[in-house]
């Protein structure tokens, strides 16, 4: 064999020994990978499996009236979550009303109006109230928010909207200072990046050419972002609003602080006291020294993680949705 024939050989040696390791490699990490994928439905599943088993009891005893009964008793051991349901809902509602038009407003800024210069430091102060912990924010609501919606917000609404017939259901009865419109409020800062965040993301997906073919028609900036940047980005935007509303579901110490504690009566007004799913399992967990108890508040938790799930499946679709194609207005040749 010539000297030339023995250098061939010995390196397609060495390539084949290469492709060899590297296929090797190749199935090792995607094993990995493959893994830490499968790792998080397992975990989630995991969870669900055992909230399940510690709430069968309290499921197995109560029944459907467990989210229909508002009566919380542990001495006679009655337990029904409505009220604690319901201050969840009334909240997560009131913090997404008043949280989606701003965070909304603030992408559409950050987006179409504001200068480059600006979108920075705006854009990081929005992320900065994203990463204050809660008990800040409850620390904040029980000293300076209750306060001042107690002597100056609440009486005004009282007695603003209060004698409109129906709509003044909503702010009737004695003020306290911590009650379910104090906790909406603050919620409502507390999701307000989330939405903003998401919402300006969505926004600057948007085509330039949706907005360059309707300022070429003579549009104005107003008439391009309402005709052409809004329609195509709605489905996303409601995608934001949900993953908003989902973080405000779940919210504990924050809530806890404000909302008051001290009822299980279902109102009408945003000015009585009441419970959240997730501050009732913070107040009452250490106390639930009998195992129908415990297996009640765990039957809380589990109603409280699959309203969760359900809203980021539903904020997930909607966000995919955009990604199908363009829904903003056509543009027809004259």
């Amino acid at each position: 064999m010539s000297l030339a024939e023995t250098f061939s050989t010995q390196r397609g040696n060495a390539a084949r020994l290469e492709v060899g390791a590297g296929a090797v490699g190749d199935r090792v990490f995607a094993g990995v990978i493959s893994a830490l994928a499968v790792a998080v439905p397992v975990l989630l599943a995991g969870i669900v499996l055992l909230l399940s088993l510690d709430a069968w009891p309290a499921v197995q005893r109560f029944g459907a009236t467990f989210l229909t009964d508002s009566t919380w008793n542990p001495v006679s051991e009655q337990f029904g979550a409505a009220a604690y349901v319901f201050g969840t809902v009334v909240t997560s509602i009131v913090a997404l009303l008043l949280a989606a038009p701003v965070g909304v407003g603030c992408a559409l800024f950050l987006a179409e109006y504001a200068p480059l210069w600006l979108r920075g430091p705006v854009s990081f102060v929005i992320e900065l109230l994203a990463a204050i912990p809660s008990i800040i924010y409850g620390l904040w609501g029980f000293f300076i928010l209750a306060p001042v919606m107690r002597a100056l917000i609440e009486p005004f609404l009282k007695n603003v909207i209060g004698p409109i017939p129906v709509l003044g259901a909503l702010f009737a009865g004695p003020i306290i200072g911590r009650d379910m419109l104090v906790a909406g409020v603050i919620l409502a800062i507390m999701i307000l990046p989330t939405v903003t965040a998401v919402s300006r993301e969505i926004l600057r997906a948007v085509p330039d050419t949706q907005r360059e073919g309707m300022l070429a028609l003579g549009a104005t900036r107003w008439e391009m972002v309402q005709k052409s940047v809004l329609p195509y980005a709605r489905s996303g935007i409601a995608g934001a609003a949900i993953l908003g509303l989902a973080r405000a579901l779940g919210e504990t110490m924050a809530v806890t602080m404000v909302i008051g504690n001290s009822s299980t009566r279902i109102s009408a007004s945003l000015f009585t006291p009441g419970y959240t799913m997730a501050s009732a399992i913070a107040n009452q967990f250490t106390e639930a020294d009998k195992a129908i108890y415990f297996s009640a508040l765990v039957a809380v938790a589990l109603v409280l993680l699959l309203v969760a799930v359900i809203m980021n499946i539903l904020a997930r679709l909607l966000v995919w949705s955009v990604a199908r194609g363009p829904s903003g207005t056509a543009v027809r040749a004259g």
